[in-house]
């Protein structure tokens, strides 16, 4: 596939980075981003090859009014509720920007190229809920390039497998511990099998599996601060990076069971594992850590542009920095563990935290949307 342009004469950061089997999507959009040519620019030469969303994203989007005053206009004199609108907003901007992915999805047989939408995250503790919007997002949006987002929380693994089975593509999203990640898995092979029997074929179904980086570090850190030892503070900064890894190990040993090969065999395609969360948050570390450090076949890295500039300025592309890794990220969480600090815990925590912040980040964007759909409604009047 070549949808670059000046970044083929030379070697650079990012083309390395594809090189290694890294697919990199951009963790933002807007309608801003859309219109401008900004993310088309991005495809053709930065290696961009997807996008992801959020609810944060969306409100930080939408809340700037920027792009979207007509179609604000529009649904205030259509009378809809601040739900719709959201709804008819979001939609429209994964819409457009799957258009804009479309060449390289169809260059990449439906692997890449991908726009993924988060189901309403009020919904994150009940299956049924998020199985109906699920459903009613594919079909909003509908074009074959959407991911439709559901939380990895206990209430999302049979949504992923329910949706799954219907032949919806599947970005299961806020991952932290290695026990959830192997249900996902398993989930997202359930929903094959049911998929299978139903008839379905099994190569148009994609997923990837977003395991979060950057906040275990957050969270563990601050806790090996507190415990303030010198073996404490030189544990700092590694426990992301052996999470991921370790998460990796898993995906190798998981796709290359039986139950897997049988279903690939079949058609089916992996469920690759995406770096979610890799923008470095404490600023004492290099700033394109979690993407030096997590280079490794057949994974997908989603950055914020501030990330992925900072990769194409100074990024170290230097091969496969994961699967060499596995003993060290074991000793390295053990080493924490023997610390007091429970593993179980953070990651509970961490996940709780992601749950809480996106139902706060939607719900901010319904506040703003009814305060512009109201005051558009007092305009026409």
């Amino acid at each position: 596939m070549k949808n670059m342009s000046n970044a083929d004469s030379t070697v650079t950061p990012l083309k390395s980075l594809a090189g290694e089997g890294v697919s990199i999507w951009l963790d933002d959009l807007s309608r801003k981003r859309i219109e401008s040519g900004n993310l088309a620019d991005l495809i053709e030469n930065s290696h961009v090859v997807g996008v992801t969303t959020n609810p944060s994203i969306f409100q930080a989007a939408i809340g700037s009014g920027e792009g979207y005053e007509e179609q604000l206009a529009d649904l205030a004199t259509r009378g809809v509720t601040v739900d719709e609108a959201v709804r008819m907003m979001t939609t429209a901007d994964v819409r457009a920007a799957a258009d804009i992915l479309r060449p390289v999805y169809d260059a990449t047989q439906g692997r890449d190229g991908r726009v993924s939408i988060e189901v309403d995250p009020r919904l994150a503790h009940d299956t049924a809920a998020t199985v109906a919007e699920a459903k009613q997002l594919s079909w909003l949006v509908d074009r074959p390039n959407v991911m439709i987002k559901i939380p990895a929380t206990k209430a999302g693994l049979p949504a992923i497998t329910e949706v799954i089975g219907l032949g919806i593509s599947v970005n299961v999203t806020l991952i932290f511990s290695l026990e959830r990640y192997r249900a996902v898995m398993d989930a997202y092979l359930a929903g094959l099998e049911k998929a299978q029997a139903a008839g379905i074929d099994l190569a148009g179904i994609h997923s990837v599996a977003s395991f979060f980086v950057s906040r275990v570090d957050a969270e563990i850190d601050k806790r090996l601060d507190q415990v303030g030892t010198d073996e404490a503070k030189s544990l700092k900064g590694r426990s992301a990076l052996a999470n991921a890894r370790l998460a990796y190990e898993a995906y190798e040993e998981v796709f290359a069971s039986e139950r897997a090969t049988k279903l690939e065999t079949a058609g089916a395609n992996k469920q690759r594992p995406l770096w979610a969360s890799t923008g470095v948050k404490d600023p004492a570390y290099k700033d394109t850590l979690y993407v030096d450090e997590l280079v490794a076949p057949g994974t997908v890295n989603t950055m914020p542009e501030g990330t992925l500039k900072a990769t194409a300025d100074h990024g170290e592309i230097t091969g496969d920095t994961v699967t060499g890794g596995y003993e060290q990220a074991r000793a390295d969480l053990k080493a924490v563990d023997a610390l007091g600090i429970s593993y179980d815990e953070v990651v509970q925590q961490l996940e709780d935290e992601g749950v809480a912040k996106f139902d706060v980040a939607w719900n901010d964007l319904l506040g703003t949307v009814a305060n512009r759909l109201a005051g558009k409604e007092a305009q026409a009047k």
